[in-house]
């Protein structure tokens, strides 16, 4: 019996470790995506409003800005997911899903380590927006 529960105990602390080695690995990935991101969003030279005597020059300088905050912004909010998983990290909550708090499978999270739904929840959550019906208070969360 006392070899049961020692190999028990050895099993858990060994799941423990490797969960934990795991955690750290996304961890470094996802600071080493926080700083490539914080360095694409230090160069914003693509946002400067550029003048043209020329009507077709303007046009085209408009659409890139244009192009450029599309950029700013979808980089902004990869950068706010990174830094929400490395606080889920922190808090021991990271690979559990925010909306069914069931664990998030290992393949997603080595797909999208920033990940914080599981697949089911992540896709009615696009449903619902593509749909029109999302909630107010889910984009509370994310504005500004």
């Amino acid at each position: 019996m006392a070899s049961l529960v020692h190999e028990t105990r050895l099993a858990n602390t060994m799941t423990m470790k490797t969960a934990h080695n795991e955690t750290n690995g996304f961890q470094a990935i996802l600071e080493g995506k926080e700083s490539d991101l914080l360095h694409i969003l230090r160069k914003r030279d693509g946002i400067v409003i550029e003048k043209s005597a020329d009507q077709m020059d303007e046009i085209q300088y408009a659409t890139e800005r244009d192009l450029a905050i599309r950029n700013v912004d979808r980089e902004s909010n990869l950068l706010r997911d990174v830094k929400d998983a490395l606080r889920r990290i922190q808090e021991g909550s990271f690979g559990t899903c925010e909306e069914c708090e069931s664990s998030i499978s290992p393949k997603r999270l080595a797909a999208v380590p920033w990940a914080a739904l599981c697949i089911q929840c992540q896709e009615a959550a696009e449903q619902a927006r593509n749909n029109g019906t999302e909630p107010l208070a889910a984009d509370l969360p994310n504005a500004a």
